[in-house]
C-alpha cells in the first residue's frame, strides 16, 4: 500500500509540475515531510525530502522535456544560456539546504510557497513588460506557428542564478517563479516558457541531486517509488498542457500551495 501511494504522489506532482512548469517537488517534498511517517513509517527529514525531490525531478522534467520537444515549442538555446547561472546556484542551494534547521527550513519554505501562490494569482493581472531586448528570439511550433520573443542576457542570468539556488534549497524546481518572470519580463508565450522551464529544471537538478547524494542526503528507495510515477506523470502533465488553458487547474494548485503553505509556517513556527 506504501509503495501504491508513492507511485501515486510521483503521477499527482508530475503532472502538476508539468503543466504549469514547476517540477512536481512543490508536491513532493511538503508531502514527504508532513506524511512521511504515514507513508514510510518513518519521519523524513528536510534535507532528504529535498535530495528526493530533486533525484526524482530528473525524471520529471526530463519526461516533460522530450514530449514538449516533440511539438517544438522548448526553447534549447536560451534553455542553455539560463544554465550558465541556475546550475552552479543549484549546487550551492543543495549544500545549503541540510545547514537550515527544520524549523527554519519548514517556517521559510512555507512563506516562498505563499508567495508563490500569490504571483500565480498576480501574473493573471499583471500586463507584460512593453521593453524591447536586445536578444531577439523566434520559435516555430509543430503547428507552423512562430512565436517572438525578446530578453536582455544579464536578467536572464540573474533570473537563471534565482531559480537554480531554489531549485537546489528547496528541491521544487524553481518554475514558480521562473515561468512567471519569463511571461512577464521577457514575453515567452505560456506553453513555450513552461516547456523551457522544465528544460533548464532538468539540467538543473541532475547537478542539484548529484550534491545532495554527494551528502547523503537520497533515500533511493523512496526514489524507485517514486520516479515511475514521475514519468507518467510527466508525460501526462506535457499532453494536457498543449490541450487546456490550465485555469482551473491553477486556481486548484493554488488552493494547495496555501494550504501546505499554511501548514509548514504552521509547524515551523512551532519548531523553532
Amino acid at each position: 500500500m506504501e509503495w501504491l501511494l508513492l507511485v501515486l504522489l510521483g503521477v499527482v506532482a508530475a503532472m502538476f509540475g508539468s503543466i504549469v512548469g514547476l517540477g512536481g517537488g512543490v508536491i513532493i517534498v511538503p508531502a514527504l515531510m508532513l506524511l512521511g511517517p504515514a507513508i514510510t513509517g518513518n519521519a523524513i527529514g528536510h534535507a532528504e525530502a529535498v535530495g528526493i525531490s530533486l533525484t526524482v525531478l530528473v525524471v520529471t522534467a526530463l519526461a516533460s522535456t522530450l514530449s514538449y520537444a516533440k511539438r517544438k515549442i522548448v526553447d534549447f538555446r536560451s534553455g542553455w544560456l539560463f544554465f550558465i547561472t541556475s546550475g552552479p546556484a543549484a549546487l550551492l542551494g543543495s549544500a545549503l539546504t541540510g545547514r537550515l534547521p527544520a524549523g527554519l527550513f519548514q517556517l521559510v519554505f512555507g512563506v516562498f510557497m505563499l508567495l508563490m501562490a500569490a504571483l500565480l494569482i498576480a501574473r493573471d493581472y499583471m500586463k507584460p513588460f512593453t521593453k524591447e531586448w536586445p536578444i531577439v528570439r523566434a520559435i516555430t511550433d509543430n503547428t507552423g506557428q512562430t512565436h517572438t520573443y525578446s530578453y536582455g542576457i544579464v536578467p536572464a542570468l540573474a533570473i537563471g542564478f534565482g531559480v537554480g539556488l531554489i531549485s537546489g534549497l528547496f528541491g521544487i524546481g524553481g518554475g514558480s517563479l521562473f515561468v512567471p518572470l519569463m511571461v512577464l519580463l521577457f514575453r515567452f508565450p505560456p506553453h513555450v516558457a513552461t516547456a523551457t522551464s522544465m528544460f533548464v529544471i532538468f539540467l538543473s537538478s541532475i547537478l542539484g541531486s548529484g550534491m545532495h547524494a554527494y551528502l547523503g542526503d537520497t533515500i533511493w528507495l523512496i526514489v524507485l517509488a517514486l520516479a515511475p510515477g514521475a514519468w507518467i506523470g510527466g508525460k501526462l502533465g506535457a499532453a494536457v498542457a498543449v490541450r487546456m488553458s490550465g485555469k482551473g487547474l491553477l486556481w486548484l494548485l493554488r488552493i494547495t500551495l496555501f494550504l501546505l503553505a499554511a501548514q509548514l509556517i504552521i509547524e515551523g513556527i512551532g519548531a523553532i
